[in-house]
């Protein structure tokens, strides 16, 4: 399997499965799927109106035109931004797309790579984007390469079952009452870690950030327990705190 080794802010490296040329058309494919069916029924609904003997005008037309158009020309953006990195193809085929930093891209990125769509699949008809994702070390289209993003697959290769976010019980205890001084951030850095650690057993990252947040914390972990468990620990007792600070 195809990996993309992204660094974060916090200055780890971790290796995401990088989506494939298939893939990322699947997603696509069935995004425009979802626009012809969407075509369809509204074309039906026209052509029902219109039987009635009510007919619809010529400005009504021109508006749901307008309406349409600019759905299609937006999708993409606006799925993307308000479901991190996701259009429903993306969702369907498990697949979002994540700043190279390993966050989720700014505004402006998600703008810049729609923006590229133009040259990437207008202009080029798709032939730039195919040729791009194809050579470029990242599997990047020329939109991806400009606003320092790539696509990646959502789930690891040997998902580990129950891994993290499962609510500990009501009566757990924290080990560790220092998490409160970490972010949802981390802890989503912690998951990456782990998640990456279970199909690649690479457990040089596993141990650099254990170390990291032992020392941000605080903290000292005992010898019994190795850095795997310590990470888990620390999730636990991070989902815990927050538990409870929503109740």
């Amino acid at each position: 399997m195809e990996t993309v080794k992204i660094t974060t802010s916090q200055n780890v490296e971790i290796d995401y499965a990088v989506a494939s040329i298939g893939e990322r058309f699947a997603a696509r494919l069935i995004d425009y799927m979802l626009f012809f069916a969407a075509t369809m029924i509204a074309s039906f609904i026209t052509i029902g109106v219109m039987s009635t003997g009510t007919g619809m005008s010529r400005t009504n037309q021109i508006i749901l035109g307008v309406i349409w158009l600019v759905l299609f020309v937006f999708y993409d953006l606006v799925a993307e931004i308000f479901f991190n990195g996701q259009s429903i193809g993306k969702y369907w085929v498990k697949i979002r797309v994540i700043s190279l930093n390993g966050g989720r891209p700014t505004m402006g990125q998600y703008v810049l790579r729609w923006l590229f769509r133009i040259l990437d699949f207008l202009i080029s008809l798709g032939s730039l984007a195919v040729v791009s994702v194809a050579f470029s070390d990242k599997r990047q289209r020329v939109g991806d390469i400009a606003a320092d993003t790539t696509v990646v697959k959502t789930t690891p290769v040997k998902p580990h079952e129950g891994l993290f976010f499962n609510t500990p019980d009501e009566d757990y205890q924290p080990t560790y009452p220092e998490v409160a001084l970490l972010t949802d951030k981390d802890i989503h850095l912690v998951y990456d870690v782990i998640r990456n650690f279970n199909y690649t057993r690479n457990s040089n990252l596993v141990y650099k950030l254990a170390l990291r947040i032992r020392d941000y914390l605080n903290v000292s972990y005992p010898k019994d327990i190795n850095e795997y468990q310590f990470l888990e620990i620390i999730v636990n007792d991070y989902t815990a705190l927050a538990t409870n600070r929503e109740l």
